[in-house]
């Protein structure tokens, strides 16, 4: 018998889950959560093979659950099942170390193949989630300014002088131009207004 945890804040969505899950002779939920951190203590103490987890949730996100059941009961394997499929809840989900990945509108097959999957270590993700994947490994890592670095980007883009960012951030103008010169070299440009272009068709800006 594949012992599984629920977690989603909506009772409904429990509820249909609950009649999906239970209706397979070999699958038993064991336990029902509404959190975060009310997964990570029903975890702890049913020890579910699979843990059912909505990512987005008021009082605790589905992401950082995940790590923490993964660090604390390691024979448990956690799949998200979401609305959302972003690049970031998909990297975050797997850096937190889910097995799986998979879209609410997954068909009942899909949801209990995936289950049992996931129960003996496999890795499981719907089709348009490992295509993302796939596109992220593929393309180069976008570069990351640091949270001054784009605030001063921020500031030349508002056609402000060096001058005029050191006293509004309340540093030097040679700090100011060490923060563009990074900026520069990350974005691979040499001047202000290709930085600030480039920045912006990024989404860095």
């Amino acid at each position: 018998m594949i012992t599984v945890l629920l977690v989603d804040d909506h009772p409904v969505v429990r509820d249909g889950l609950r009649g999906m899950l239970d209706a397979e002779e070999d699958l038993e939920v064991v336990g029902e959560a509404g959190s975060g951190p009310e997964a990570v203590v029903l975890a702890r103490t049913l020890l579910p093979d699979v843990v059912l987890m909505d990512l987005r949730m008021p009082g605790g996100d589905g992401a950082t659950a995940t790590g923490r059941i993964r660090a604390e009961v390691q024979t448990t394997h956690v799949v998200v099942l979401t609305t959302y499929d972003t690049d970031a809840d998909i990297l975050r989900a797997v850096d937190a170390g889910a097995a799986g990945y998979l879209l609410k509108d997954a068909s009942r097959a899909e949801l209990t193949a995936a289950v049992r999957a996931a129960s003996r270590g496999e890795t499981v993700l719907a089709p348009s989630v490992a295509g993302r994947l796939v596109r992220q490994v593929r393309s180069p890592a976008a570069p990351q300014l640091s949270a001054r670095e784009i605030e001063v980007l921020g500031l030349v883009a508002q056609g402000l002088t060096n001058a005029d960012i050191g006293k509004r951030l309340h540093i030097s103008e040679a700090t100011v131009k060490t923060h563009l010169l990074r900026t520069f070299t990350k974005l691979d440009v040499s001047d202000r207004t290709a930085a600030v272009t480039t920045a912006m068709a990024r989404g860095l800006l």
